[in-house]
């Protein structure tokens, strides 16, 4: 059951994020095509306005799609509208570290100002110094890289039934997101931000956003499947003692 949890949990903050980058496109007035919870195919999807919001078959995650036609339309929309879309995402999710900080602070001191609104902001902030400190070694240690198989199977344990190991774990994750999408590596939010913020710089910089993201995306692709061998040889191996 735990590992059932984590898994909801992990998706829960993929769609956290997915709605930070949907309010901070409706905040700029960027137009949005349709807004998923979950993947795959539409079970159920309604219109509002321009933007289709639906429940997709595979309730993981989500998806935020931009109304636009082609790369000129994308790149007709203005530079910070773009880039405030790229941030949103991130900022969701360590706007959620922080109010699960708050949580935490009212279940073991009880209510108070600090508890809720003083104490999570440095708490995400360390957290953060934390996680960009493990950062060197998720990505050049083997035994540090880990999918979300590992991720499902690691949380699973660590867990178990207990409410304030479960609000731990999704804290943590929630960070983990925002500064792992924030690499300068695209398609990650990090490289789509720096690619929009070059196009301040000069203007041929929108020719790199098609190439630079392609070659990101095949590297990430090939990161995930070597992350996914080295979780399913952990399983199994710890099956076969």
């Amino acid at each position: 059951m735990s590992y059932l949890l984590v898994f909801l949990i992990v998706g829960a903050l993929i769609f956290i994020h997915e709605l930070g980058h949907f309010v901070v496109a409706r905040l700029v007035g960027l137009p949005i095509e349709r807004f998923s919870l979950g993947m795959g195919r539409a079970l159920v999807s309604v219109r509002r306005g321009a933007t289709e919001y639906r429940l997709s078959v595979f309730p993981f995650g989500g998806y935020v799609l931009p109304e636009v036609t082609d790369v000129n339309a994308y790149f007709a929309q203005p530079v910070w509208k773009r880039l405030a879309f790229t941030l949103g995402g991130p900022a969701a999710n360590l706007l959620l570290a922080a109010a699960g900080f708050a949580v935490f602070n009212v279940y073991m001191y009880g209510l108070s100002f600090e508890a809720i609104v003083t104490a999570p902001i440095p708490q995400t902030m360390y957290a953060m110094k934390a996680v960009l400190r493990s950062i060197p070694a998720l990505l050049t240690g083997s035994s540090e890289v880990s999918g979300l198989l590992g991720i499902v199977s690691q949380g699973g344990d660590f867990i178990g039934s207990d409410f304030l190991l479960g609000l731990q774990f999704a804290v943590v994750m929630s960070i983990n997101l925002a500064i792992l999408n924030m690499l300068p590596v695209p398609p990650l939010d990090g490289g789509k931000s720096i690619l929009c913020m070059l196009e301040w710089c000069f203007d041929g910089a929108r020719n790199l956003h098609v190439p630079l993201n392609l070659a990101g995306l095949v590297a990430l692709i090939g990161y995930l499947g070597y992350a996914t061998f080295l979780d399913l040889k952990r399983i199994l191996t710890a099956l076969s003692i």
